[in-house]
């Protein structure tokens, strides 16, 4: 699959994270963002409705606010 490059603004500690990962932690935290974005443009929801599902799809998975500070914080 070929990938286009996008920018978009994020958090400081999104980018710190980002930028001090690994490449393949980079790879990886692209992949989830690109599933996530397309899974909202297959959607039907607004973005707002979408955003509220993952939201609940993620605490159901057990991420708690704790747990992605650790991860975004790396």
């Amino acid at each position: 699959m070929s990938a286009n490059e996008i920018t978009i603004h994020v958090s400081p500690e999104i980018a710190s994270a980002y930028r001090s990962a690994s490449e393949e932690d980079r790879h990886k935290m692209e992949l989830l963002a690109s599933l996530h974005l397309r899974r909202y443009l297959r959607s039907s929801d607004s973005l707002q409705e979408a955003m509220a599902a993952m939201s609940e799809e993620a605490i159901r998975n057990g991420m708690t606010p704790e747990i992605l500070e650790s991860i975004l914080n790396g």
